[in-house]
């Protein structure tokens, strides 16, 4: 059916790991991630036949993935997930001797996260692929269809609104001191 179904494992496989990441970014989801990247990945498949040999596979698969979570998942509103009271531990376990140590941890990766989320979608777009996944300016402005400058612009106001929402809970929790202390 298709012409050459060895390229197409070659060039989209190595890229499925970020695929996940940026969905998993996007939905906020783990299971939703995965069937985003199912879909998209079966998209690319029957676009295949229009992939231009020799050009940026990254780019065309998040931009693809781009679209189908704008078409799809963004519609959908994201349930809050609810603690099961049956799963918390009457114990401490002694396998783990940190337990406040990894839920700090776990903490800090949810205040990020919600911070993250809560910017306007182009800032956040390019956050995660710029600054999360590490693809080059070129590249982000490649898979959001915009210019390089624009890329830049709203990388670096995504960043300003991260600074100022993160600020006060990096002093609370220790990891910068307050502006009073800097001087």
């Amino acid at each position: 059916m298709f012409s050459h179904p060895t390229s197409f494992d070659d060039e989209v496989l190595p890229h499925l790991d970020l695929l996940y990441r940026v969905g998993l970014r996007l939905t906020g989801d783990p299971a939703a991630a995965e069937d985003l990247v199912q879909e998209t990945v079966l998209k690319a498949l029957r676009a295949w036949s229009s992939f231009r040999p020799g050009s940026n596979a990254r780019a065309w698969l998040v931009t693809i993935l781009r679209n189908q979570f704008i078409n799809t998942w963004r519609k959908q509103k994201r349930a809050p997930t609810g603690i099961d009271p049956e799963s918390i531990p009457d114990q401490p376990d002694r396998n783990n001797p940190d337990p406040e140590g990894r839920f700090f941890a776990e903490l800090v990766d949810e205040t990020v996260t919600e911070a993250l989320d809560a910017l306007p979608d182009d800032f956040r777009e390019v956050v995660i692929l710029s600054d999360l996944e590490g693809l080059p300016y070129a590249e982000v402005a490649e898979a959001l269809a915009i210019p390089v400058g624009t890329v830049k612009s709203r990388l670096f106001r995504g960043r300003r609104i991260l600074q100022g929402t993160l600020r006060r809970y990096a002093e609370e929790t220790g990891v910068i001191r307050p502006r009073e202390e800097q001087r």
